[in-house]
């Protein structure tokens, strides 16, 4: 039996600013409130370092997502979600197999718990604008989206629109 649940990485007020912040949050509290009204689970993930000390003001969630104390929370060290967390043991005893991923950053968390997830078996969707990260100078920011929407589409990630 085919059992998803939405992860939501690193939405949180220490990171970016992102591109396309708040439609970014727009999309993804579409989604959220999808789940919710599914009963699906919602996993939020949430990264912590020298930057985003646990329980500060950057480490907590952004405000305006439509998280819920029934929805699961994961804390990581490391930009792949699965590295020295309990994700994979909460993904087995929510009997989960397929993962939607949203969230931040692109070329860090995104891209290695993609990865991680694939390598683990887990079957990947993701929608259009539901992932963003910080400018870089180095790459012109609709550059960055469709370099790794191409990476990931057919490979890693089924697009669901």
């Amino acid at each position: 039996m085919k059992k998803r649940a939405l992860l939501v990485i690193d939405l949180q007020n220490g990171v970016g600013p992102l591109i396309d912040n708040q439609q970014l949050i727009d999309n993804v509290n579409c989604v959220i409130d999808e789940y919710h009204q599914q009963k699906r689970p919602i996993i939020f993930i949430q990264h912590q370092d020298s930057d985003l000390k646990a329980e500060s003001e950057e480490w907590q969630l952004v405000s305006e997502l439509h998280a819920r104390p029934s929805d699961y929370y994961v804390r990581k060290i490391h930009a792949d979600s699965f590295y020295k967390t309990n994700l994979a043991k909460l993904l087995a005893e929510l009997e989960i197999n397929q993962l939607e991923i949203c969230g931040a950053e692109i070329p860090f968390c995104i891209d290695a718990t993609i990865k991680a997830a694939f390598d683990r078996k887990y079957q990947l969707f993701m929608r259009h604008g539901m992932v963003s990260t910080e400018h870089d100078a180095l790459i012109a920011d609709d550059v960055m989206v469709q370099h790794y929407e191409q990476i990931w589409d057919g490979r890693f990630v089924t697009y669901l629109d």
